[in-house]
C-alpha cells in the first residue's frame, strides 16, 4: 500500500482541518460566551447546562431528518458537491452571525442554524471518502483526516483564545473579541475548504433521471426496507447509535459541564486545547494500528475506554480531574470516530454512499439527541451536573455489547 497521499486525499483531509476549527470553538469558547450571556439574563447554572443540551438536541434531531434525505439526493450525478457547498455556506455564515447576537436566546437560535449547516456538511463530506481514495486506504485516510483536523484547528483557536482572554489588554469588549473570533474561524473554515471544492469530482453516483427527487425518496425507502436483511450494516448502525451517542454528547457538553461545576474558565480552555494536541498523534496511531489489527477490535477498545471516561466523569470535581479527563478523551476520540467512518465505508455500496452516510448520521449525530437531552434532564431534575453526565455510563456499556454482537453477527 502506497504511503504518500494524493492531491485529492490531501484536499479531503483539509476539510477536517477547516470544520474542526468550528468544532473546537463550539466545544470551548462558545459555551463559555453563552454562559456569560445567560448569567447576564439571570439563568442558573443548571438551566444553562440544560438549555445548551436542548440546543444540541434540536440540531441533531433536525440533521437526523435532513441527512438521509439530502444524502440520498447527493448520490445523484454531480449533486454532491453543490449540496455540500450549500451546507458549508449555511454553517460558515451562521458562525459569522453569532458575533451579532446580544441576548442568549438569539445567540442560541443562530448557533442552532450554524450547527445544522456544519453537521449537514459532514454527511456529504464523509460520503466523499469512497470517491477520493481506494478501499485499502480508507482507515488510513480517515484517521489522517481526524488527526490533522485536531492539530490544524488549534491554529485559529490560539488566535481566538488570545483575543478573548486578552480583551481587556487590547482595549476591546468581550462582545467585540467574540465577534473577531467568529470571523477568524469562519474565514479559516471556508479558506482551507477551497482545495476540496476545486478538485473534488463525484466518481460513484446514480444517474440523473426525470423525477429524480421522487426517485431519490424511493431509493431511500427501498434501502431502509432492505436493511433488515443486511445484518452487517444493520447491526453496526444499532451499536453505533449508542456508543457514538456518548462520544458526541461528551464533545458537545464538555465545556458546559466544566463551567456548570464552577471550574476555572481559562483552565477549561487550555485542557480542551490539550485534548486536540493529544488527539493528533493518537488518531495517526490508530490509523497505523488498523493495518496490523482488525478495525473492529480497535473500535471495541475505544468504546471500553469511553465507558471508563464516563465513570471517571461521575466523580469529577476539580480542575486536575478535568485535565485527566481531557487527556483520555484525546487519546480515543479520533480513533473511534475515524475507524467507525472507514469501517462503515467498507460495508456499503460506494454509489450509495451519500444515502448510507445520511442514515448513519441518524444513528450518529442524530442519536446524540438522546445523550444531550438525558444529560440536560438529569442535571435539571437532580440539580447535579455530575449525575447528568453519569447517565452516559449505561449508554457506552450498551453500545459495547451491541457492537460485539454486530461483529459476531457479521461473521456468520
Amino acid at each position: 500500500m502506497k504511503t504518500k497521499f494524493t492531491k485529492l486525499e490531501k484536499a479531503w483531509i483539509l476539510y477536517d482541518v477547516g470544520n474542526s476549527a468550528f468544532v473546537l470553538l463550539v466545544a470551548t469558547i462558545i459555551p463559555i460566551y453563552f454562559n456569560y450571556l445567560s448569567e447576564s439574563a439571570g439563568l442558573s447554572s443548571a438551566d444553562y447546562l440544560a438549555y445548551w443540551g436542548y440546543a444540541a438536541s434540536i440540531v441533531t434531531l433536525i440533521v437526523a431528518f435532513i441527512g438521509p434525505v439530502f444524502g440520498t439526493l447527493a448520490d445523484t450525478r454531480n449533486f454532491k458537491k453543490p449540496i455540500f457547498m450549500v451546507s458549508l455556506a449555511v454553517g460558515s455564515l451562521g458562525c459569522l452571525l453569532l458575533g451579532a447576537a446580544s441576548s442568549w436566546i438569539v445567540f442560541l437560535v443562530i448557533f442552532i442554524i450554524a450547527k445544522i449547516g456544519y453537521s449537514s456538511s459532514l454527511v456529504f463530506y464523509d460520503s466523499m471518502i469512497n470517491d477520493i481514495t481506494t478501499p485499502d486506504r480508507l482507515d488510513k485516510v480517515s484517521s489522517q483526516g481526524y488527526a490533522w483536523g485536531y492539530i490544524g484547528s488549534c491554529i485559529p483557536f490560539v488566535f481566538c483564545l488570545g483575543i478573548v482572554l486578552g480583551a481587556d489588554g487590547l482595549g476591546i469588549s468581550m462582545k467585540t473579541a467574540m465577534m473577531i473570533s467568529f470571523i477568524i474561524v469562519a474565514a479559516w473554515w471556508v479558506g482551507v475548504t477551497l482545495p476540496l471544492i476545486k478538485s473534488y469530482k463525484q466518481v460513484h453516483y446514480v444517474d440523473l433521471e426525470s423525477g429524480f427527487m421522487k426517485k431519490s425518496f424511493g431509493r431511500l425507502g427501498h434501502t431502509l426496507k432492505g436493511m433488515k436483511n443486511d445484518k452487517k450494516v444493520l447491526l453496526f448502525l444499532i451499536a453505533y447509535f449508542f456508543y457514538i451517542d456518548g462520544v458526541y454528547t461528551i464533545i458537545d457538553m464538555a465545556t458546559a459541564y466544566g463551567t456548570a461545576l464552577g471550574l476555572d474558565t481559562t483552565g477549561l480552555l487550555l485542557a480542551l486545547l490539550a485534548t486536540q494536541i493529544v488527539a493528533f498523534p493518537f488518531s495517526i496511531i490508530f490509523g497505523v494500528l488498523s493495518s496490523k489489527y482488525p478495525t473492529e477490535r480497535l473500535i471495541m477498545v475505544c468504546i471500553l475506554a469511553y465507558f471508563g471516561i464516563a465513570v471517571f466523569a461521575l466523580f469529577m470535581s476539580t480542575q486536575l480531574h478535568f485535565w485527566i479527563l481531557a487527556v483520555f478523551v484525546g487519546m480515543f476520540q479520533g480513533g473511534i470516530q475515524a475507524l467507525s467512518r472507514s469501517h462503515f465505508a467498507k460495508l456499503i455500496p460506494a454509489e450509495k454512499s451519500g444515502e448510507y452516510f445520511g442514515i448513519m448520521d441518524i444513528c450518529g449525530k442524530g442519536a446524540s439527541f438522546l445523550g444531550t437531552t438525558l444529560v440536560g434532564m438529569v442535571s435539571q431534575i437532580t440539580g447535579n451536573a455530575n449525575k447528568g453526565v453519569g447517565i452516559l455510563i449505561p449508554v457506552f456499556l450498551l453500545g459495547l455489547c451491541l457492537f460485539y454482537l454486530s461483529v459476531k453477527g457479521a461473521r456468520k
